[in-house]
């Protein structure tokens, strides 16, 4: 089966687009607060999941010796499945879970070959090329692959960053297997097309698990005007058990701590507030 692309992925060209290695060039040089958690007691690495034409890349983290341990996809950055994200889950990991981040722009193209001075030729030449429908695709054979491989997939959650926060919402309209979504500053509405037709504001009603959005209240992508109408979309369709956060003194990226736009004191409280909202909602 060929998706939208028209381009059947093969086991040659998973190997020709694995995971990015370090950091995310595109986000710049290094911060020194670049928080590094170790493997000790886990079993991490990348691995390959079958999807509907063949398989992609991903990251995987679970701690060793417990089986059936609630299950943690994490949604990659704009700048793909680079350290950071990869550590994310690695700290799921050690708080007893099963985290796996699979590589959504596999069929696109790499993006670790893009530095800071190309974000837009990152955008436009992969982002821009990587179907919605696809996306959910690739998260169902995602979570389908964390249950064969021990996963308890009956507690299953979903989290995702910038690009991918906007994926959170619509993977949690999608799918009816998730227990629960945390996005953090993904994008709310936009612009759409034939590989992008709707965005969260639009999905707001078909929401099947609930979401917790982070959002960082000096974000300039991300307006005060957009969140006030995805609450109010929220309303309107009687999702109560939906929520958005904002975090008065927090930029776009507050979370990534290898990057400046590193929030510490926000990004604490965004990590506890995740996991509580995971917990409160049968994810752990």
């Amino acid at each position: 089966m060929k998706h939208e692309t028209g381009f059947a992925l093969s086991r040659r060209a998973f190997a020709a687009t694995g995971l990015v290695a370090g950091f995310a060039l595109a986000g710049g040089p290094v911060s020194a607060d670049a928080i590094v958690t170790d493997s000790n007691g886990l079993d991490v690495g990348e691995v390959s999941i079958p999807v509907s034409d063949g398989v992609i890349p991903g990251y995987r983290a679970r701690p060793k010796g417990i089986a059936n341990a609630p299950a943690i996809v994490v949604v990659q950055e704009v700048f793909g499945v680079h350290e950071h994200i990869r550590d994310i889950c690695r700290r799921f990991a050690k708080l007893g879970y099963y985290a796996v981040a699979p590589s959504l722009y596999a069929r696109q193209g790499d993006p670790g070959k893009y530095d800071l001075g190309s974000v837009g030729k990152l955008v436009s030449e992969i982002v821009s090329k990587v179907p919605d429908r696809q996306v959910m695709g690739d998260l169902d054979a995602t979570a389908k692959f964390a249950k064969g491989d021990g996963a308890d997939l009956s507690r299953l959650g979903i989290t995702g960053f910038c690009w991918g926060g906007r994926i959170v919402w619509l993977y949690c309209a999608h799918s009816s297997a998730v227990r629960a979504g945390v996005a953090w500053y993904g994008p709310l509405k936009g612009e759409t097309n034939a590989l992008r037709p709707r965005h969260p504001i639009d999905i707001a009603a078909q929401l099947k698990a609930p979401v917790l959005g982070q959002y960082g209240g000096l974000d300039k992508g991300i307006t005060a005007e957009d969140i006030d109408a995805m609450r109010a979309a929220l309303k309107a369709a009687a999702k109560t058990d939906c929520r958005i956060d904002v975090l008065a003194d927090a930029a776009h990226g507050f979370f990534a701590d290898y990057r400046p736009s590193y929030n510490a004191r926000d990004a604490q409280i965004g990590w506890a507030h995740c996991l509580d909202w995971m917990r409160a909602h049968g994810v752990g």
